[in-house]
């Protein structure tokens, strides 16, 4: 039988909310005071009510002193409401968040969906932890530099909540894998991981793919379908490029956050769903907003806990370890055992990835088809430098056998003369002002060493960009 414990001062809501709690087959316990309350923490309960006003402060204070990864549910209550609190109470972990005096009915809905959560918990509520963590990678995640170890201590943290993630970051660099990670390292790792592209999804259409219809309820609607909500219920929704969703439609969504629940199209049955919803967008939301593109109050609904997943040209120490791991994942599928040069893994780290880890893949893929021997050189490397830049846009492209120091210097060159000023050239081709100086006075001097480029090894090369 599952187990609640109440948190509230009010003696009276205290035994009130105990006897609906008890109603609905759990036992319970109560605490009215913080000393209390510590104590009665000290062991695992399936769900906790927790009141905002506790004598002495917030009560969400005493969760601060449990450790990170603690194993009740919470639905947290308040006399006096606000978003403050309430997205406070969100970031704690809170699944639910109920104005009181307590409605019996919004008690009676939300106690199942916490007992159900319970269920999915580990042994002896401990939250096991079904994707290991290495210092190189984070489930299908790969990268050793601080960027990705602090997107991977986020993704820790928060993926044992419930609380909604909005996940951002530009297109290619993986936030549907972000979101992935998330769910199987959450309780809901046995439940259905389900992803819907809101852009991708005519506006007609993605109505009826989030929510449902019945038979009948329009023309060509011959058959009852059930929409992802539904179909997730227990698990997670993932809703990728959320700024791409019609307005109209941002309104019933955030209803459903609010209340858990749903109705299918020509139906006016209300359904009770469990879903844990992770959102992405690769435009920064607040522009977003801005922009009329998304409502105000749906991102504060979101972004209980935002992530943002860093542009490979960010983590450009990483490109050899993703490369090389795409490629072992080629090697098992395909039965090879080919490798890179270390010229090859020079020349993929001394590019931009406008396309992120997406576009690396696809180099990666596209080396090993057309590869015939056992190592991928550089040669074999099919990578395009595309510049434009105003007044007049300029277009060139490398050639299979370029030398990397050639299409270097063309680059920087038609850089520079086609922007105004030096320090706009720095900044288009993603290096320091002061190397970009260094570069123009080494094309000035001309050759110099054994090597013939003239580069300056202190400073590095610049990245490529498309």
């Amino acid at each position: 039988m599952p187990h609640a414990l109440i948190i509230d001062s009010d003696v009276t809501a205290a035994e009130s909310i105990a006897a609906l709690v008890a109603a609905e087959g759990f036992t319970t316990k109560v605490a009215t005071t913080l000393a209390e309350a510590r104590d009665a923490l000290r062991q695992v309960h399936d769900v906790i009510l927790l009141d905002v006003a506790m004598p002495g402060g917030n009560g969400l204070d005493l969760l601060r002193e449990m450790p990170a990864q603690w194993a009740s549910e919470l639905i947290v209550t308040a006399e006096e409401p606000s978003v403050e609190s309430s997205l406070d109470a969100l970031r704690s972990g809170a699944s639910e968040y109920l104005v009181k005096p307590v409605d019996p009915a919004q008690l009676r809905r939300a106690l199942p969906r916490v007992a159900h959560a319970a269920k999915l918990r580990g042994v002896n509520g401990e939250i096991a932890r079904p994707v290991p963590r290495t210092p190189t990678s984070f489930g299908a995640l790969v990268g050793a530099t601080p960027a990705m170890q602090r997107l991977y201590d986020a993704i820790e943290r928060v993926a044992p909540t419930e609380a909604t993630v909005l996940i951002t970051g530009e297109s290619g660099t993986g936030k549907e894998v972000v979101a992935q990670t998330i769910h199987e390292a959450s309780r809901r790792r046995t439940q259905p991981f389900l992803a819907i592209n809101c852009g991708a999804i005519s506006p007609q259409l993605i109505e009826t793919e989030l929510f449902g219809h019945e038979k009948g309820s329009f023309t060509g609607a011959s058959r009852q379908h059930r929409g992802f909500f539904e179909r997730a219920h227990g698990g997670t929704l993932f809703l990728d490029e959320i700024t791409e969703m019609p307005l109209d439609l941002q309104v019933k969504l955030l209803r459903v956050l609010e209340t858990r629940s749903l109705s299918r199209i020509g139906s006016d049955e209300v359904i009770d769903v469990d879903v844990r919803v992770l959102a992405a967008s690769n435009r920064a939301p607040q522009d977003a907003v801005a922009a009329g593109r998304l409502r105000r109050d749906l991102l504060y609904r979101l972004q209980v806990f935002p992530l943002h997943v860093p542009p490979l040209r960010e983590r450009l120490q990483d490109v050899r370890l993703l490369a090389t791991h795409f490629l072992d994942e080629l090697n098992k599928g395909g039965g090879t055992i080919r490798s890179f040069t270390p010229a090859a893994l020079d020349r993929l780290e001394r590019y931009g990835w406008p396309g992120n880890v997406r576009e690396l893949w696809n180099v990666v893929q596209r080396a090993c088809i057309l590869s015939e021997g056992r190592w991928i050189t550089q040669f074999g490397l099919s990578v395009e430098a595309t510049l434009n830049a105003e007044p007049h846009g300029r277009t060139f492209k490398v050639s299979v056998g370029d030398r990397i120091d050639a299409v270097e210097k063309r680059l920087i060159l038609a850089t520079v003369h086609h922007t105004s000023t030096r320090e706009a050239a720095a900044k288009m081709l993603g290096v320091s002002v002061k190397t970009l100086y260094n570069r123009l006075r080494e094309y000035e001097r001309g050759p110099a060493g054994p090597s013939g480029n003239g580069a300056d090894a202190s400073e590095g090369a610049p990245e490529q960009r498309e």
